[in-house]
Order: structure tokens, then sequence, then C-alpha cells
């Protein structure tokens, strides 16, 4: 409970604070309902499959966000690529390694002497192993591959803060550019609608360049072959396979053999017991060429909050993790007991994107104004959306429910309603007597009768009654 205090008492000065600008369209967060999606897109691929669901729903749009799902299967490799926003990852199921390539950062990891062909060896920038529970925070703009190594089907779940100062391009509409491969877009089906309006509003046509450009589609396409051996300093055969013409594996393609990288053999170990031992930079010396960008949430030891009876949860803020102090965003990593709930509550700072885990759970979600704009059951592989300042409340029935948050801010913080760190409690009886029309007796017993903070179970309620809780 000490460090569910703790994170209760983060000075709101410095968690309200942020240069993130949100230039939404008037009346995008006036909703009438919400709903818990399904994706709307999927593209299968040589080794794997990619989700995505609309971003032009009015849930997302109001968050400014876009959702992808992808399924990687072992020996699969997510063809490099980078977005117009900065995103959070998270690591469903599964394990790997990534790489990450930041511009200008030097290629530390290199072959032995003798290794390489002709006597070229080969060297590149630091690769990271990942594993199920983990984030990874992505900045716009900063390519990244990731390969499935393991045994069994890496599943990945990210959100693209589209509304982010960093996209600056038009509609908020989720756009990946890919290095290589002939694949079909993430948000293939999104885009081609946005492409259609801006052309209405605008008038013009696009530029359809010589015919390369509608036979492939990585960035490399566009380009004249013979600049691209130019610059690569290869002859035009070589430059012509950059184009991927005719490609037809997707963006995740199949690696006959397992992929051969030069990696230390300990990386598998080495980073998680360093995690463990609480070995973490303080942020202070760290620069865009040595910032961690990866942090595990999903083990129970990493948990802020933990209740025996009623589950646990944990947070990553740029506190944790100082890469999300420059992308905006944070996360939360939520299980629920069966029979167990989390109270009513309120984001005081940010809107909250909901991905469902496993399980299932009643959640019920209120607006400004009274209504109920959601009440129903949340359950594996769904996302729904709760605004910034809208209630919300999960409860768990027969089995549990786990699921993980991606929130709109660094240090997102809530505000319960109910327990003893809720609003009612810092309020006088006497407020909360004439507020309700009740009497200071039962107002004490309103502030003072549940002792929790964040997390109920059934079992610890007297009456059995939720209402009561």
């Amino acid at each position: 409970m000490q460090a569910e205090e703790r994170a209760q008492e983060i000075s709101p000065a410095i968690s309200l604070a942020s240069d993130r600008s949100r230039d939404h369209h008037q009346g995008q967060c006036q909703l009438d309902r919400l709903n818990a999606l399904k994706p709307d897109n999927r593209v299968r691929s040589e080794a794997g499959l990619t989700e995505s669901w609309d971003p032009n729903h009015d849930q997302f749009q109001c968050a400014g966000v876009a959702v992808v799902r992808r399924t990687i299967e072992p020996n699969g490799l997510l063809l490099p690529s980078y977005s117009n926003a900065p995103q959070l990852i998270y690591i469903v199921q599964g394990r790997g390694v990534a790489g990450t390539l930041m511009p200008g950062c030097p290629e530390t990891f290199q072959e032995s002497q003798g290794q390489g062909s002709r006597g070229l060896q080969d060297q590149h920038q630091k690769v990271h192993r990942f594993r199920e529970g983990d984030v990874i925070a992505l900045p716009a703009g900063v390519a990244q591959w990731c390969y499935n190594d393991g045994n069994e089907r890496v599943i990945t779940v990210a959100v693209l803060d589209v509304a982010n100062n960093a996209n600056q391009l038009d509609d908020m509409s989720p756009r990946n550019f890919y290095l290589a491969g002939n694949p079909h877009e993430d948000f293939q089906q999104e885009q081609g609608q946005s492409r259609q309006r801006r052309e209405q509003r605008t008038g013009r046509q696009p530029f359809r360049g010589h015919d390369q450009q509608q036979q492939c589609s990585n960035i490399f396409c566009g380009m004249e072959t013979s600049l691209l051996a130019e610059a690569f300093k290869v002859d035009e055969q070589v430059a012509r396979r950059l184009q991927n013409e005719s490609d037809r594996r997707g963006n995740i393609v199949r690696v006959k053999g397992g992929l051969q990288i030069v990696m230390p053999p300990s990386l598998r170990q080495d980073e998680h017991e360093q995690e463990h031992r609480g070995e973490h930079r303080n942020g202070l010396e760290e620069t865009m060429c040595t910032m961690r960008i990866r942090e595990n949430i999903g083990d129970a030891s990493r948990a802020d909050v933990f209740t025996p009876e009623a589950g646990r949860i944990s947070t990553l803020n740029s506190h944790k993790l100082p890469i999300l102090r420059h992308i905006q965003l944070s996360a939360e990593r939520g299980v629920l007991y069966n029979e167990a709930m989390m109270v009513p509550h309120w984001n005081l700072n940010a809107h909250s994107i909901i991905y469902g885990i496993r399980g299932q759970a009643h959640v019920q979600v209120v607006d400004h104004s009274g209504r109920t704009v959601f009440d129903g059951e949340m359950r594996e592989g769904q996302v729904l959306t709760v605004p910034q300042n809208f209630a919300v409340v999960k409860r768990s029935d027969q089995q549990n429910f786990e699921w993980v948050s991606f929130k709109t801010n660094d240090n997102a913080m809530i505000s319960p309603l109910a327990g003893r760190t809720s609003a009612l409690r810092a309020m006088p009886a006497e407020v909360l007597a004439n507020a309700f029309r009740i009497s200071v007796e039962d107002a004490r017993r309103i502030k003072f009768e549940r002792q929790e903070t964040t997390l109920i179970s059934r079992r610890s309620t007297r009456s059995g009654n939720w209402a009561e809780a």
C-alpha cells in the first residue's frame, strides 16, 4: 500500500504540466455513446497478421490516436518502418529481438575480424530483447524492425498518438513508411478514405510519377533506379532489388534458417536480470543513443498497487522511463481477480485507451452530464476509449480481467471517487451532508467506511452489495 500512496502523492503541478497540444476540431469529444471495438481491417502477410481499428471512429478522433495489433509467427520478421506519430507498443505475448534505428547514433554491435564476406564485417546499432509485458516507446520518425526468435507467436498492440505535435501531417491520419518490402498499408482502407477527402477538399489529383510507383509500396519505389544506384554506390540490378517490385510477402516475412545477427550471447538474460536488480539509468546522463526505450510492467513483482484478494496495477510514466517525456505517453497494466472492482475514478489529464488482454469485465463510463455512455462487457481483444475526465468503473465477475491502458500524458493521473484517497474523503463531512442531503453520520460513513484505495474485492465488502462499496 505504501507504493500506492506514494503514487497518489505525486505533485499535480508536475503531472499536469505538458507541452503537448491536442488541437482537435470542435465537437470531436461530444460523444453520446462509446463502444468496445474489435479491429476493422485485417491484412495477412507471409508470416503474420496486421489488424487495425478505424482511426476515423469518433472515440479515436476524440483521443487523437490510432490502434494496430500485429501477430508475428516464429521466424517472422516485421520489416523496418517508421511512423508519422510517436507510439507505445505493448507485448501481449511472446518474445523476440528488435532494432530501433536512431539517426546519427553509432553502430556499436560489430562482427569479429574475418567473419564478414569479402573482408566486410557487419556492424549495426544495438538490438534489444523484448518479452511479454514489455512496453516499447518509439518517437515519431524513428524506424524499427522486429523479429520473433521464439517458439510461439508474438502479439503486439500499439497506440499511435497522431494528435501529438510531433505529427505535422494533416488529417491526423496514421501513416507507416516502410524501408523494405512491398507491404499493404496497415491502415489501407482508412488512409484511402482520408486521401479521397483531402483530394475533394483541395481539388488536386495526386502525382502518379513513373510506373514503379504503382508496383510497390516502400519508400524506394518512387525513386529512379539510377539515383538509388548512385546513392548506395551499387549497380542498378542491386538497386532495383531495394524497390521489391515483385515481392508479395507483405510486411511480415518469414526468415528461412533463422535470423543471424551480431548480438551478445548473454543478451537474452542480462537485460532482464538488470531490470530485476533495479539497475536503471536516472535519465540525467541519457542521450537519444543510450536512452532506454523498454520497460516491463507485466510482472507481478512490478506492481505499484497490490491487494491479495482484488488484483494489482502497474504504472509506467516518465519518472520510470524518461523517453516518455519526449513522446508524451504513458501506460497502465492491470489485473482484476474474479469478483473484484477498480473503484470509480476519472483521468485528470489524459485520455485512456483500454485494450483487453484476457478475460472480461463489466465497465461503465459516465460523461459530464451524468449520462452513461458505455455500460457493457469488455472482452479480450477489444479496445475502449475513456475520454479525459469521464468517470469509469470496472468490475470482474466469474473470471479475472487483464488490461493495458495507453494514456495521452507522460504522467497521467487518476482521481478515485471512493476509498481512502478519494475526492469525497478529502471533503468535510458537512459539505457531503449538505451536497447529498444526508446526515453527518452517513457522510462520515461514506468517507471512512471504505479503507482500500484503488482495488476492492467483493469478499471484503461486508454486505456483499456492490452499490454499498
